[in-house]
């Protein structure tokens, strides 16, 4: 297979990610497939996904089914939170053949951050993510591409997705290796009209969106603020600021090289104006929050070097209390809020 041939690709859940993928890699020739269920399934069958971006707007009409039946495939693009990985990644493995790439697209420390790492912890497990192994199990590390997306989209009604920002993807092999088939689906995902790039370094990306995550998802849970609010008020970009600092500390505790200019990301984060980051969107719909990958992990691979995290540790103890309160109320029959759109 030649970078111009025609892929495979499955994408296992359709939010904003999935759904965005989805549209562009449907554009651009790709066969694409979609797992997903209820009514983001239905919506899928009848009209098929829409995405307003900066290309215009694109509608495709992919394959759907909450039943992995849709053969071996080349690409499985993982579009799930950190906490469904579980349940969903075992039901791949019909997709899953010899020369099958997966791609989980999650947020946070990913379960194989220690797959051939190279380091002092090469094989350890990230207990946070994976505490009964049963992700690493599921899929091969192998077959496992690590990516990092950069893309704001929200869902503004079902099958329809927009997205004003420019979308970004960072792919890299877990062994840092610039391999053929690194750079095959890094052609494919240029070709679909999204930027693309390889690294031999991506855990240094993984970090840095880990900083960004970790400085306002939680804390914009606590203060039901935007990303506007969290970069520009000074009581809250102090908060935001301390964090950053902690993590930075811990990823430089494993090597990663993190370019950040906390000024300059400031200004940046300000700048995406009133979006609710997508922990606070779980939180109005009574939804489980991703503090396990996005938190817990990062205070885990803290403790291996003993660096002090106490404004990131309370912050993400006050985040889990709201969301625990949250999913409460949403099982007791409480109307969740109105949420805007997703950063």
């Amino acid at each position: 297979m030649n970078t111009q041939d025609p892929m495979r690709i499955c994408i296992a859940g359709a939010g904003a990610i999935g759904g965005t993928l989805a549209v562009r890699l449907a554009a651009a020739g790709h066969q694409v497939s979609v797992l997903a269920r209820g009514k983001t399934l239905q919506t899928i069958s009848e009209r098929g996904l829409t995405l307003h971006d900066q290309h215009g707007v694109t509608h495709a009409r992919p394959a759907a089914s909450e039943r992995p039946d849709f053969g071996v495939q080349d690409v499985i693009f993982v579009c799930a939170k950190s906490q469904d990985m579980a349940a969903l990644l075992p039901q791949l493995k019909p997709l899953i053949g010899e020369q099958t790439v997966v791609i989980p697209t999650n947020n946070g420390v990913p379960w194989w951050y220690f797959h051939r790492e190279g380091g002092r912890f090469d094989g350890a497990q990230v207990c946070a993510v994976d505490p009964q192994r049963v992700l690493e199990q599921a899929v091969p590390l192998t077959q496992l591409i690590g990516s990092v997306l950069f893309i704001t989209a929200e869902v503004s009604e079902p099958g329809v997705i927009r997205s004003v920002n420019p979308h970004l993807i960072v792919l890299g092999e877990p062994s840092g290796e610039m391999s053929e088939r690194l750079q095959r689906i890094r052609a494919a995902i240029e070709g679909a009209g999204i930027e693309a790039r390889a690294t031999d370094r991506i855990r240094d990306k993984l970090w840095t969106k880990i900083i960004a995550n970790l400085s306002t998802n939680p804390l914009s849970v606590i203060t039901q603020g935007t990303l506007e609010q969290l970069y520009g008020k000074p009581e809250l970009r102090e908060v935001v600021m301390q964090i950053m600092r902690e993590t930075l500390l811990v990823a430089s505790s494993y090597g990663a090289r993190v370019d950040i200019d906390p000024l300059t990301f400031m200004q940046l984060g300000e700048a995406m104006g009133p979006f609710r980051t997508s922990m606070l969107q779980d939180l109005d719909r009574g939804r489980p929050l991703e503090l396990a990958a996005i938190g817990d992990a990062v205070l885990e691979m803290a403790e291996r070097f003993n660096v002090p995290m106490p404004i990131s540790r309370a912050v993400i103890s006050l985040a889990r209390f709201r969301g625990e309160a949250a999913q409460l109320a949403q099982s007791s029959g409480a109307a969740p809020a109105t949420v805007q759109a997703a950063a």
